[in-house]
């Protein structure tokens, strides 16, 4: 079911086996908690699901924090609305009693944007991320210390949201604080295609999953 608890609506799922990593889904604008449950089943199947309901509202669709216009971010609201989501993630690993130190984002636009932020301006919430179609949401004050920290970007080459510049400024800035960066181009422009969950799947279970590839997809 989906609860308001802990300050967001969202859905909460258990991994099958102790230990397993925990997905934070971010679904994208105008999605909800609802969205991505089929990706985070088709990127680990034995991993626990978080997947919140993005707060502000935008002509009624959610999202994860303002913007001003199309790629330009109230950052102000960016950094308050990534404190408040990475309160909430330490809040659930308390609640749901899941390892807060294997928890892993897979957020598509919108929130592939907001799991940047997270990576930038709160480290310590996320072991890794999936980036699907995300941009640079802000550049930080103080790089973070990112080492090691393993992150997939997937971007669309015919992405008329996302400029290529742009997504290759975001890789460089993660890379440049330490991270481990795969960044892959996809055929095609914003949408989330089942080329971009196959090659997801297949990174997750080489550099996440300690037991290699856990069933086809």
């Amino acid at each position: 079911m989906s609860e308001a608890l802990l300050g967001f609506q969202h859905r909460y799922q258990s991994g099958t086996t102790p230990g397993s990593p925990t997905l934070l889904l971010l679904h994208g604008t105008g999605g909800n908690e609802e969205d991505l449950l089929p990706l985070g089943s088709m990127l680990a199947p034995e991993a626990g699901i978080l997947s919140p309901r993005g707060k502000v509202l935008e002509g009624g669709m959610s999202r994860f924090f303002r913007r001003l216009a199309e790629g330009v971010f109230d950052v102000q609201d960016l950094r308050a609305r990534t404190t408040e989501l990475a309160a909430f993630v330490a809040a659930a690993a308390r609640h749901y009693r899941f390892d807060p130190a294997r928890v892993y984002a897979a957020g598509f636009s919108n929130g592939a944007n907001m799991a940047a932020s997270l990576l930038l301006l709160s480290p310590a919430t996320l072991a890794g991320a999936i980036l699907f179609r995300a941009m640079v949401p802000l550049v930080p004050d103080t790089p973070p210390d990112l080492s090691g920290t393993p992150v997939l970007l997937s971007n669309g080459s015919e992405d008329s949201i996302v400029p290529r510049e742009n997504a290759e400024r975001l890789a460089e800035l993660l890379r440049g604080s330490g991270a481990d960066i795969t960044h892959l181009w996809q055929p095609g422009g914003h949408e989330l295609t089942r080329r971009d969950v196959a090659a997801a799947h297949g990174w997750f279970s080489r550099v996440v999953l300690t037991d290699g590839a856990n069933g086809g997809f």
